[in-house]
């Protein structure tokens, strides 16, 4: 039992951003809050994260450095859709005093 909790190896990760990934698609799909939307989205951004990084670990060589610039290079983008994505709920809010995505439908058409 020891081993299992002490030895933690490639494939922990790689399980942990599944279930990262999972737990974030289901938010996605489930929910129709919108900032829930958003936070499942930065879920599902940082298991693709966790998974790049794994497997340049695993691979090593010259690729690994140009893996973990990819993967500063998609926090970079996930802050920014963070930043502007609130932004946007906070205007819809405003306006509509309401941010379930089934009631907008004013960009709809």
């Amino acid at each position: 039992m020891n081993d299992v909790l002490f030895n933690i190896g490639y494939g922990h990760f790689l399980v942990l951003a599944a279930l990262l990934f999972l737990i974030g698609m289901a938010g996605v799909m489930i929910r129709r809050n919108a900032l829930i939307i958003l936070m499942s989205v930065e879920l599902m951004l940082n298991a693709a994260n966790m998974t790049l990084i794994t497997f340049s670990r695993m691979w090593g060589g010259m690729g690994a450095l140009s893996a973990h610039t990819f993967a500063l290079i998609v926090i970079g983008v996930a802050a920014a859709e963070a930043s502007v994505g609130l932004a946007i709920v906070v205007a819809v809010f405003r306006g509509r005093r309401n941010v379930d995505v089934d009631r907008l439908t004013t960009l709809r058409h």
